[in-house]
């Protein structure tokens, strides 16, 4: 939740770790979208430098320029997150950041994943699809559960344009 590059690196190689590692960053994210949402937005000023949102492997996150070393040590989340905050409705902007940090999400597991065979990704797929909405499902359910206006969003089709 500061500004400091994700520094936390850890290299997990077995079924099990890389799925507490996908697990506690999938944590921060979805608490960084719901809970932690205005400590997030605000942290995403357009007028900084180029910023990145982490889910770090013990369920925080962070709000950061991406890391400077080339190649990076993962794969980078979205960069310039902070740019489009402004120039959208909040709700579409946050849905955006949520779509792209599953696609980061996904590409961290599969780079942890690689020296895994055939049994162990399917093992590590089969855990991630049947234990967890995506981030962005689990940000649109929050949002249903706290606003209690789920009748007039589908009737508006807010959320399926």
């Amino acid at each position: 939740m500061d500004m400091a590059p994700a520094s936390v690196y850890f290299n997990p190689r077995s079924v099990e770790e890389i799925f507490k590692d996908f697990s506690g960053r999938r944590a921060g994210l979805v608490r960084a979208l719901t809970s932690d949402v205005d400590d997030f937005c605000r942290l995403c000023d357009p007028d900084k430098e180029n910023l990145c949102l982490y889910g770090l492997p013990n369920g925080s996150w962070e709000v950061s320029p991406p890391a400077e070393e080339v190649p990076p040590e993962l794969p980078e989340p979205a960069l310039g997150i902070n740019f489009a905050r402004d120039g959208m409705q909040r709700r579409d902007w946050l849905t955006l950041v949520a779509v792209h940090s599953d696609s980061w999400l996904i590409s961290v597991a599969f780079f942890y994943g690689a020296r895994l065979n055939g049994n162990d990704r399917y093992q590590f797929c089969s855990a991630t699809h049947a234990g967890f909405d995506s981030t962005f499902q689990s940000v649109v359910w929050c949002w249903l559960r706290s606003w209690n206006a789920c009748s007039q969003i589908h009737s508006s089709n807010v959320w399926f344009r």
